[in-house]
């Protein structure tokens, strides 16, 4: 796992930007994971920014969401295909059928994560997967307690989160009870794994993902067993790290050949 400790969410966006850069430019058809949440979207408006001022083109990629409400309808405003769609891909000129998400209002919900996980295969597979983490070291709504070898599958949420995620609704009584996510042996496929996290609140959750433990009760854990994992942090997620001295070192003596 390689840390890459930054003074700002932006520095991280454009780093992880030029990574991106790098995949579109050598793939004829590369394959990216996104997520919703907060720590993305810095990200998401510097590769907007880029595609808008010169030129950096999606057109040949496509995409695969991590997770998905169960039951809102297609085109419903909160859905995360419609959130990704607000937030990056209907703002660059990847197409909208390359964009793919759990079908969380299929009528045959028992084997739809079963069926995301094959278009994900019939695609290739992911060749990097953003993602961010929650203060109680969930990644998707892998919660703790997850499986570390979990497929995408249905997941119930919390009382916590339907409560946390109601600001995007009229009233929590609107929040869905279930989501369909990749799971933690899912997102262990994709080639790369990029995780970005932002600010004090994230500093201990940081801290027992890095240099913790493994453990289903700290899901983002998992990125240690990932031969290719990526965590980008900003001074303030990294406060609580022990090694920080040791990851600047790594960092600022890389060889200017090796990518993220």
């Amino acid at each position: 796992m390689e840390i890459v400790i930054q003074p700002t969410a932006e520095d991280i966006a454009s780093i992880v930007a030029d990574s991106i850069e790098q995949l579109l430019g050598s793939h004829e058809a590369p394959i990216l994971g996104l997520a919703t949440g907060s720590s993305p979207l810095p990200v998401y408006r510097e590769l907007v920014r880029r595609h808008v001022e010169q030129g950096m083109s999606f057109a040949h990629a496509r995409a695969f969401l991590l997770d998905e409400y169960v039951g809102l309808p297609a085109g419903h405003p909160e859905s995360y295909r419609e959130v990704i769609r607000r937030e990056f891909t209907g703002l660059v000129d990847i197409t909208d059928d390359h964009v793919q998400s759990p079908d969380g209002f299929s009528a045959e919900i028992a084997t739809a994560g079963e069926r995301y996980d094959a278009a994900i295969a019939a695609a290739g597979g992911i060749d990097l997967q953003l993602l961010g983490i929650g203060t109680d070291g969930h990644i998707a709504f892998n919660e703790p307690g997850s499986s570390l070898a979990s497929r995408t599958r249905l997941k119930t949420l919390t009382e916590q989160t339907r409560q946390d995620n109601a600001r995007f609704f009229d009233s929590v009584e609107d929040v869905p009870f279930h989501v369909l996510t990749q799971g933690l042996g899912t997102i262990l496929e994709a080639r790369h794994l990029v995780l970005v996290a932002s600010g004090e609140n994230k500093a201990e959750v940081v801290a027992a993902m890095v240099e913790g433990p493994l453990s289903a009760f700290c899901p983002g854990s998992v990125l240690q067993l990932h031969p290719h994992a990526t965590v980008l942090l900003d001074e303030a997620a990294a406060s609580q790290l022990k090694f920080t001295d040791y990851y600047r070192y790594s960092y600022a003596h890389k060889p200017d050949w090796q990518q993220l």
